[in-house]
């Protein structure tokens, strides 16, 4: 495996969806410190543009899409925006992602179950269906679906977000198969306990947990992996157990 070195990605076009905070925002920053045009989707423009403005501030480029993954006509107007923009889409990164954990399955209420498999899962139906054949015009591409270890693991409390997971983890391989012909690459990255937003985290302590960058560290290295190879999966652990 190669690591990501300076302007490695110069010229390329990287979609990130959920980009505006947490491990997509850090993601974004990555890739356009290696020389990507950094493309930032959100359902709210504020956080991608904050993102966005650092991106620039620090030299990088990036543009921002408001976009809201469950909602196909909004994945397909972005992406018909990135091919009149930039003719191309080089990596999709496939963050964006909710989850629950307050309850039990059976006392989750069927709107939380479909909020968070409507995001997690179809969003990234969504993305690939409307990035992919891009990718397929041009004969080359890398796909990055960000999981979780609740994706192998039981998550109690989090049945319906370890399903959607686990879920895409299937999506991922079966995807990887199918694009390969065309030399498109698909990884799926699945990360323990990441300090976000996302979900709570008692009793851990944030300095030993995973920190977005590390996450976005993975994700430099997968896209920037020599032509001849891929790596399809990575389990991202801390060091030192939180």
């Amino acid at each position: 495996m190669v690591q990501a070195t300076q302007n490695q990605l110069s010229g390329q076009v990287a979609v990130i969806t959920g980009g505006g905070r947490g491990i997509g925002a850090a993601i974004a920053q990555k890739l356009a410190s290696e020389g990507a045009m950094a493309v930032l989707c959100g359902r709210k423009t504020a956080p991608l543009e904050s993102t966005a403005a650092a991106i620039i501030k620090a030299g990088g480029k990036a543009h921002v899409a408001e976009c809201d993954v469950v909602d196909l006509v909004s994945v397909e107007s972005v992406a018909e925006r990135v091919k009149v923009n930039f003719g191309r889409v080089d990596v999709l990164v496939n963050n964006a992602g909710v989850g629950s954990f307050a309850s039990p399955l059976h006392q989750l209420p069927p709107d939380s179950w479909e909020h968070v498999l409507n995001t997690n899962l179809r969003g990234v139906y969504y993305c690939i269906r409307s990035f992919a054949p891009m990718m397929i015009a041009a004969g080359k591409g890398h796909i990055i679906n960000v999981s979780s270890l609740a994706g192998k693991n039981a998550l109690p409390n989090g049945a319906a977000y370890a399903a959607s997971k686990w879920g895409l983890n299937g999506l991922s391989y079966s995807v990887a198969e199918e694009l390969r012909g065309h030399n498109i690459r698909v990884s799926v990255v699945c990360p323990g306990s990441v300090n976000t937003e996302l979900s709570p985290h008692a009793g851990k302590d944030p300095k030993k947990m995973l920190q977005p960058a590390d996450v976005a560290h993975v994700v430099a290295m997968l896209v920037t992996q020599e032509s001849q190879s891929f790596v399809s999966e990575v389990l991202l652990r801390p060091t030192l157990k939180p």
